[in-house]
């Protein structure tokens, strides 16, 4: 019996190994024809005639990264529904939330859940209903639910949170009594108390960065990424297993599906069965021997620009972001913030640095701050071990001692544009957004060409309801982009190129996320 009914298995094995070459997607001859509906349903996106002729076009040319996202997004559609696998959920209510949040109650009050490949969302969703029922007093604890997708056709979908039946499938009656309102096209609109404990965002799980605190995928507590391994080729998907093993705090837990399980894919993680379910867990604190971090003999990372290492600059005050608490234009100082060669010691403080940021990056977070710590003790005003201080706890979920850490960095360097735009980051995780705007602001005063700060406060305006002067952030920060090279790297972005972040403004605009 023939796999397909119109491409020949000639061209869909081409195919298969095209996109395991160019995206990762795995696609054994078994899913031959999940792989023929996708390629005649891109091809209709891309305005190709059908599925042969597409293939030939990506035989013969060069699509554009937006191209290849439509074709991913058109391979990996995922059916999803609210509440979807009941057993997890009752799982996930009773022990794992419940334990969760009587400890927290204690300790902070804040509970940190992303999605990654959120679909239409209503995963995402599920949990913020879950949560909302758990949660008596809601209203004062510090509630991030993060949901990321490819598809910024989904991610639309998702933040406009507007159901059909077809959705409610396996949802108990009351639940959608509840929590949506019926409109008068029969569709049901989800409560916007529950829709605003979402964010939505873009994300390519293959390409783009995490953990980071430019994309809020840092100190998780839970990560939901249910059918989304199981197209990925096992490299790939072990690379993503362990980016999120480094984006949990320890004790989070990771929730794939049943059919993804794996255990070299997962074996950094504990591995934790439950009636119905398997959970894996991140145990321990990691030390420089284990799987996640690496001997320290010979440092693989450089010491890139991080939150509050960029060197300063003179500038000229922004325009746009006149800052009423700063009085007279201060000038900063010459030269960048970089240690001096002539320095006695200077070469035990660069292995320091370089030490501390491999360990930092492995998720070694107690030795990287052991070593950083050290290297402080040398010269407690250095900006460069005060602001990765800083970042080492964010990461690690500590936010109280990471905001207390970039104070300092504020104090040792107070035009320092990057430790200002760190604060904002760290008091957007502390849920004190007007505060977190007015650093922004700070930090465009300071340097009016800091991309990121732009890009920040375009979503933080967006959130808040307000999209002209969320747009007219993201076109100064896309007005900064066109003068960089595409493959530049953007200070205090972790990797990102220019190019890169021109991609994901773009694919935000077109999802019209976070209103």
């Amino acid at each position: 019996m023939k796999l397909t009914t119109g491409i020949p298995e000639g061209q869909l094995s081409r195919l298969s190994a095209f996109i395991a070459a160019r995206m990762g997607l795995h696609f054994p001859k078994e899913r031959w024809r999940d792989l023929e509906r996708g390629i005649n349903a891109a091809a209709r996106e891309l305005g190709i005639e059908d599925g042969k002729s597409c293939i030939e076009w990506l035989e013969s040319s060069s699509p554009t990264r937006r191209q290849i996202e439509i074709l991913a997004n058109h391979l990996t559609v995922g059916e999803t529904y609210f509440f979807r696998d009941q057993e997890l959920f009752k799982t996930l209510e009773k022990p794992v939330l419940s334990k969760l949040i009587q400890s927290r109650h204690r300790s902070g009050r804040h509970l940190r859940v992303w999605s990654a490949g959120c679909s239409t969302g209503e995963e995402p969703y599920s949990v913020a209903i879950l949560l909302s029922k758990m949660i008596p007093d809601l209203r004062d604890w510090n509630i991030t639910i993060l949901a990321t997708d490819i598809s910024p056709l989904a991610l639309q979908k998702a933040a406009g949170a507007v159901y059909g039946h077809w959705s409610f499938r396996d949802i108990q009656p009351e639940i959608q009594k509840a929590f949506f309102n019926k409109r008068e096209d029969g569709h049901f609109e989800l409560f916007p108390r529950i829709r605003e404990m979402v964010t939505f965002s873009y994300l390519n799980l293959v390409e783009d960065t995490y953990p980071s605190l430019f994309n809020n995928t840092n100190a998780m507590d839970i990560i939901f990424c249910r059918n989304v391994l199981m197209y990925f080729v096992p490299a790939l998907a072990g690379k993503v297993a362990r980016n999120f093993h480094r984006s949990l705090v320890y004790g989070g837990l990771l929730i794939v599906s049943p059919t993804e399980a794996s255990i070299s894919i997962f074996s950094q993680f504990t591995t934790v069965r439950t009636p119905g379910t398997i959970l894996y867990k991140k145990e321990g604190q990691p030390r420089a021997g284990d799987f996640s971090c690496k001997p320290l003999e010979k440092p693989r990372v450089s010491f890139k620009p991080a939150a509050g290492f960029a060197p300063n600059r003179a500038v000229t005050p922004a325009k746009e972001v006149p800052n009423p608490q700063i009085g007279s234009r201060p000038q900063p100082p010459d030269g960048p913030l970089e240690m001096l060669t002539s320095k006695p010691g200077t070469q035990i403080r660069q292995d320091l640095q370089q030490e501390a940021l491999a360990l930092y990056e492995a998720g070694c977070y107690p030795e990287a701050v052991e070593k950083t710590q050290n290297l402080l003790s040398q010269d407690p005003s250095d900006v460069k071990g005060l602001a990765l201080l800083a970042r080492i706890y964010a990461n690690w979920g500590k936010l109280g001692q990471a905001l207390k850490w970039c104070e300092k960095a504020i104090i040792a360097e107070k035009l320092n544009a990057g430790c200002h735009y760190l604060m904002a980051t760290i008091l957007q995780e502390l849920g004190r957004t007007e505060d977190a705007a007015a650093s922004l602001k700070r930090t465009l005063y300071l340097d009016p060409e800091f991309i990121l700060a732009y890009v920040a406060l375009g979503n933080i305006s967006r959130k808040c309801g307000k999209s002209k002067e969320s747009e007219k952030h993201f076109d100064n920060a896309l007005l900064l982009l066109n003068s960089r090279r595409p493959e530049e790297i953007l200070p205090e972005s972790e990797g990102i190129t220019a190019e890169r972040l021109v991609e994901i403004i773009r694919a935000m605009r077109r999802a019209e996320i976070g209103r």
